[in-house]
Parts: structure tokens; sequence; C-alpha cells
């Protein structure tokens, strides 16, 4: 490590600018600063291999703004309850919205946003192919939070519409994003696995309009075993960089399992990408081309060129959903997982199969523009997903099942990851949700993770943080 880092600093001092003293970029580091407990009985229950309270699609579960920190979660007696400290507090005020988890599925996530051109927090929970429960608070609640008191009655009555918008009878993964202008959207599928759409909504202070949508669930993919015709685009994420551009990573799950080599693996197949330059109205691929128009006849396709950024066939289990991040140039990376072919080229039970043999990749376009894949050297032993942040340096975390973290430079060109934090002590169940935006705030990385338990016995909800390089 010492040679490499050594290395690292040679290269640096090489490309600065000649007369100027540089100093070497730090690489990454964690220290762990401390862990605080939202519920010491939250609802536990295994569903589709995860927990509600920690999902890899929900987005954000966890969130920083203004200085204060968000967290939502379900108690033991179902209440969605939303807490908030501030910043390096140890303990959380929470408040009920008024809503109660009506089935134990680990789809029915809560998701927050912030609308910054009012100030408002806003919720969407309890969703899987069917309706969803929506609640907002007041205006300005985010503004002034050590001003307002922390109480149910600044937060609205829930309600099955967006304030009056009906969206879809068949609505799953909200995911808020806010916009430069300080709107706020919803990504969201409509429909079924197999068979989806992803769209999107905006808000803008007084009003929410749907977009529409921007996926098609319709077109033929053939694999080596046989087609399909029918599937949805599963995204790992859909963000904005600091310079406007819209950014999203995405598998494809085909309906027919006619496409695989055994029944017991997962349709999943090729990781692909796709930006929007005009706040999701019209989409692109790799190469700059339209692919798609938001509420428009031509969406984007699986039969469409440009999109696939790392191919793979369905043989692998190909995990959906899984993380992005950007860059501080704006450049695009994410974690994917499957079974390498070194492990043999069908897998049969992707939930034993991944958990035996499993091994997550950064993907990432690099300065040239070109797309470079590494493996995290670090097994999975789990089914589960990882999730993906860059520091103020560029270094990149992958936070894997169990909350581990693996590290690794900028500098090294992301070859050089090692795991950083080993998990011991967390005794954390698999997938955790992170804090995507308070390493900007306060340059610490947050994970919230329920402790295992078994059968339906609640178990502790822990929020665990990190210091990165200063």
């Amino acid at each position: 490590m010492r040679r490499r880092a050594v290395l690292a600093t040679a290269l640096l001092a090489a490309v600065a600018t000649p007369g100027t003293a540089r100093a070497a970029d730090p690489g990454p580091s964690v220290t762990r600063t401390g862990t605080t407990t939202l519920d010491t009985q939250a609802i536990f229950f295994v569903s589709y291999d995860g927990l509600v309270n920690n999902n890899s699609f929900q987005k954000n579960g966890l969130l920083t703004y203004k200085g204060y920190q968000y967290a939502v979660w379900y108690t033991a007696d179902r209440n969605a309850v939303v807490g908030r400290r501030a910043l390096g507090a140890t303990t959380w005020s929470t408040v009920k919205v008024g809503h109660t988890l009506r089935y134990n599925d680990s789809h029915n996530v809560i998701s927050m946003g912030v609308s910054k051109v009012d100030g408002r927090l806003h919720l969407n929970m309890d969703s899987h192919s069917d309706g969803f429960t929506y609640v907002k608070s007041v205006a300005g609640l985010m503004d002034n939070p050590a001003g307002l008191s922390w109480t149910a009655s600044r937060f609205g009555a829930p309600r099955s519409t967006l304030d009056g918008l009906a969206l879809t009878s068949q609505f799953t993964y909200p995911q808020f994003i806010s916009t430069p202008e300080g709107r706020l959207q919803l990504s969201y599928r409509v429909a079924v696995s197999g068979n989806g759409r992803n769209a999107l909504a905006e808000y803008d202070g007084s009003t929410w309009t749907a977009l529409g949508e921007w996926s098609s669930s319709t077109g033929t993919y053939t694999s080596e075993h046989g087609s399909s015709t029918v599937r949805n685009m599963y995204l790992h994420g859909i963000d904005y960089d600091r310079n406007g551009r819209l950014h999203s990573f995405f598998t494809w799950r085909e309906q027919n399992g006619a496409v695989m080599c055994s029944s017991g693996g997962i349709t999943n197949h090729d990781t692909g990408y796709v930006y929007s330059d005009d706040r999701g109205r019209t989409w692109r691929n790799n190469a700059g081309t339209v692919v798609g128009t938001t509420g428009g006849s031509d969406k984007v396709a699986v039969t469409d060129s440009g999109l696939v950024v790392d191919a793979l066939n369905p043989d692998h289990s190909l995990m959906n959903q899984e993380s992005q991040f950007t860059d501080s140039s704006g450049r695009p990376h994410a974690i994917i997982s499957y079974v390498p072919g070194r492990f043999g080229q069908c897998t049969t039970d992707y939930v034993a199969d991944r958990t035996a043999n499993g091994r997550a990749f950064h993907v990432r376009k690099n300065s040239s523009g070109t797309w470079q894949k590494t493996e995290i050297p670090v097994a999975l032993n789990s089914s589960q997903r990882t999730r993906l942040v860059l520091d103020k340096y560029d270094n990149a975390y992958a936070v894997l099942p169990f909350g581990r973290i693996a590290g690794a430079s900028k500098a090294s060109g992301y070859t050089d990851w090692t795991l950083l934090f080993d998990g011991s002590g967390l005794n954390a169940f698999g997938e955790v949700v992170i804090d995507e935006m308070r390493i900007a705030q306060d340059n610490v990385l947050s994970v919230m993770y329920q402790e295992k338990s078994s059968g339906t016995t609640p178990s502790a909800l822990r929020v665990v943080d990190f210091r990165l390089p200063a």
C-alpha cells in the first residue's frame, strides 16, 4: 500500500501545473464516529430477500438538508415515522405521519424528497404494483428546522394522490429527485415486474404535473436460449449532476424465462445508460442520440442502439436496482453485481449462487469518454445489493451488504479497491440505506441499517456515521 501511495503521488505531481506546489489528494478512508438509534423495535420481516426499512431503491430513506438529517421507517406497530436530528446530535425527534403499513412486502418502502422551491418535505410510501400513500409537510419546514417545531401538525393528511393527481393504479419504486431550479420530480414504475414502464411527475411549488412515461416494455430481445417480447427497465438510480444533466443506469428484466439457461436464475441482462439535458423530457444514449421522449410515442426501448455499456446475458444473475453516483466532473459511475463466468456460465439458483459467488463491479465513464469496469475484490456473501458514493476528491466507496465498506482512489484509476470497514459490531441484516446528500454537507457518510432478527421479531434500526477524508 505504501508503494502504491508513492506512485499515485508521483503521478499527480507529474501532471500538476509547472511552477505550482500541489499536495496529492488523499485516498479513500473511513473513520467511524458514532452510532445513533432510530428505533429499538422497528418492524422486521423478510420479503423478496429484503427488509421494508432498508431497500436499495429507497431514494431517499435517509437525507440531509440545511444542517439537519431526516430518516423514515415503519415501527413495530406498522406506523410510518419520520425523524430528524441536527447534524452531530445523538438523539432523533420523531413524528408519526398518520399511515400504517398495509402488507408485509419489502417493496412498500418510504421515500423522501425535498422541494427546494417551497421548503417542503414529501413522502411517498406503501406501494407495490398498486396505489400509494403521499404526505407532504407545510411550506418552509425544511428551510427553518431550528425555528419550527417537529410535530404531526406540520404534515398534511395522508392521501392516495399527488394533491389530486392520480398517476396509475399500478405504482412502484418512488424516487424523488430535485431539479437544479428547485422543483421536485418523482420517478416511478407503471405496471408490474417484467412488463412495466418508467415515468416522471413534477412539482413546481404549487402543482404536481404528470410528465409521462419514458421507457418501453415492448420489442423483441433474443438470447442464445430463446426470445422475449415484454420486459421492464429497472433503474440503478436517477440523479442530476452539478451541471444539470440527469443520469440513469439500468438493466432490463425479461418477462419470458425462456431467455435464460435455468428457471432458477433471473432474467436481468445488460447494463444500459441514458441521460437527459432537458430535465427528463428527452433521453439520449451514450453517443448523444435521442432515444426516447417522456410522454411521447418514442420511448427508450430494448431495441434502441447505443444503450448497452456493459453486455451480459441473463445466465449470471445480474442484479437490478443496484446504485449510481456522479463525480465532480459530472461523469457517471455505477455499481453492478452478478456471478462472473469463472464460476460457471449458468446460475441455477440466483440467491444461492449470488451468495456463494456473486461479485460487485465498478462501472464508470472515464475522462476520455470510454467505459471501464473494475471488479471489487470482496465477496458479496449475499444475494443483495451494494451502494455507491464518491467523496469530494472523487474517491469511490462501495457500501456492501452487512455494512462493509470498500474504497478505491481516483488517483489509481479506481484499480486499488480494498476493504476499509468490515462491518464488525453492526450485526446488519444485509442491504443498507445511505445518505446521498450528507457527504456534500459535512463530509460524513451516514449508513442506515437494521439488525438481524428472525421471523417477524422487531429489531433495532440505527444510523452509523463515518468521517471521510477532509
